[in-house]
Formats: C-alpha cells, structure tokens, sequence
C-alpha cells in the first residue's frame, strides 16, 4: 500500500498541504476527524477510549482502508506506525513561531499576541496528546522521509514537492495492501486491544460448544466479546498416508476465524507435548502453504487472557 503521513507544527497548515497531495497524487484523504468517527462507529465515544490503545485503533483503521485505497493520512503519529515500510513517505512541515502565528491571525482572525497565545497553547497541547498516546511528546527528525518549511513554501508548492518525492520513490507501485495481511493485522490488532479492557458496543451471545481443554472455552469467550466470528475444529488436514492412501496422521486446530481466514491453535501443554504438535504444525505448512495459522503458546496465552484478567471478564460477557 502507499501511504503518505503528513504532520508537522501548529500553524502550518498540515491539513491544507495534506488535501492538496491527495489531490495531485490519487490518494484518499484520511483525517484525524474521520478517524475519530471510524472508532466511535465500532467502539463508542472516542474521549471514554484509553489513550494507550489510540495506535491498535489507528493501525486498525489504516489497515482496512489500505486494501481498497492508496492513502494520504493527516494523522498525529501515523508516521510511528510506519517505519521501515517501503510503500511509506512521511513528512513533517515546520516554521518560525513568527510565521506560524501569522497564520494562525488570518485563519482566526486574531491580534498577534492573541495568535501568539493560541499557538502556545497549541504546542502545549500537541506534546501532550504525543505523550499520553505514543509515550513521547517530541518528535525524532529521524522518523520522516521529508522535511518542508512551511515558512518559504506555500502548500500547493508543499504538495507539488511531496508529488514528486513519492514518484521518485515509486510508492503507489508498491499495490494495494493484501488481504490476507490485512486480516493479520486486523486478528492482531483486536487481541492487544484486550488488554485496554475495552468494551465494543454490540456484545454476541455465547456459543454452547463442548471444549476439549478450559483454555479454548476462554479463548472463545474473549473472540465472542470482541466480536470475532469463529469456528471450533471445524477441519481436519492429513499430514500422513500409507501406501494405498489411507490417512495415518492428521492435525485439527482448534480454531478457525472465518473473517480473517486465519486458523489459531492454542498450545498450554507440557514441553514434550509441544514438541511432537510443533512438528505437526511444520508439516502442516508444508503440505498447506496457503494455510494461514496462528500458534499461541502458553506464554502468549497467559498474557493475552490471564494477565489481564480477560478469562472472568469474558464469561461475565
């Protein structure tokens, strides 16, 4: 997927600049206020959101556009979710205070002092959103691929430059994101979102299902709580045949995720158990490249659910 992040100092006009580059460049246009109305369609009022799980909801939401569109994102912070992704160019508009609060008088009509205020007041509050989300309230020169000054240039000249940056570096011919990786992302991105506690507004009833092991009753507890379709051994893959082709070994995961494609075998047993059902997962991709599975070990599992304390959680849902 192509993605072009432009953010930058208050008072530069970063919206303006980000507009005018989709314009030129055939990108979707996707601002913090359409951000915030995608998560309270799924999640409730964005203010009642833990502010930690404010990355998970962006690259959530980043991921399911990018199968459909190329973007150009005016998002605080969506150049951390980027780097080292080739099909990214992130860019970062500064000026002097001086220019900047001259923009902010035309914009709101106001007296240089008044103005100058603001764009404190605007500093202030930009440091404080980076911390409260991204755990840092300055930004590293590092993270962007372009810098621009928005005291020289105007924002159609802005545009014009950041065109040209993204053809040189043949962003849009990266394609659109697949989607299987985006279901990946999508699987991922929901399950750390547990641990924020966070509560969609539609619950789905509990399936009645006959569970091998109490660990997959809770991990199909938490899926039902967050809204994840799922499917209990629905599938079972040979991985071993005699000589007049009658099965001899096969493997059933536990889990099937229709809406991900994704199959998930949960691991909570002893080492030497382990081994022998790592082995099967080894054949299994072997045999069933176009398999998507996901293994979660004892380890991951205790983190996922009972650190959190999602497994109560989850029933009482």
């Amino acid at each position: 997927m192509a993605v072009v992040t432009v953010s930058g100092e208050p008072g530069c006009r970063v919206e303006e600049t980000a507009r005018l580059t989709a314009q030129r460049l055939g990108l979707k246009l996707f601002t913090e206020f359409a951000l915030r109305r995608m998560v309270e369609d799924e999640f409730g009022p964005a203010n009642s959101l833990p502010d930690k799980a404010y990355p998970h909801l962006l690259e959530m939401i980043l991921a399911r556009l990018a199968v459909e569109d190329h973007l150009a994102a005016c998002i605080p912070g969506a150049e951390f979710l980027l780097r080292g992704f080739g099909g990214a160019l992130r860019v970062w508009l500064l000026a002097p205070a001086g220019h900047r609060a001259g923009s902010l008088m035309l914009d709101h009509r106001l007296e240089r002092p008044q103005a100058l205020e603001l764009l404190e007041k605007l500093e202030k509050d930009q440091k404080e959103d980076r911390r409260r989300k991204f755990g840092r309230s300055t930004v590293s020169p590092h993270l962007f691929d372009l810098t621009l000054n928005a005291g020289t240039l105007e924002p159609d000249l802005m545009a014009a430059l950041i065109q040209e940056a993204a053809r040189a570096r043949g962003i849009k011919e990266q394609g659109l994101l697949p989607a299987d990786a985006e279901a990946a992302i999508q699987f991922r991105v929901r399950l750390q979102l547990a641990r924020h506690r966070l509560s969609p507004p539609r619950n789905v009833s509990l399936k009645n299902r006959n569970f091998v092991h109490p660990s997959e009753e809770i991990f199909a507890n938490l899926l039902d709580f967050y809204r994840i379709a799922w499917e209990y051994e629905p599938r079972s893959f040979p991985l071993q045949w005699d000589n007049r082709g009658n099965v001899m070994e096969a493997f059933t995961p536990d889990f099937y995720l229709p809406e991900f494609d994704l199959y998930v075998e949960l691991t909570t047993m002893k080492q030497a158990l382990v081994t022998r059902k790592n082995r099967k997962i080894k054949l299994l991709r072997q045999i069933y490249p176009d398999i998507n599975i996901q293994v979660f070990y004892q380890k991951d599992f205790q983190n996922l659910i009972f650190k959190y304390g999602l497994a109560e959680r989850a029933v009482q849902a």
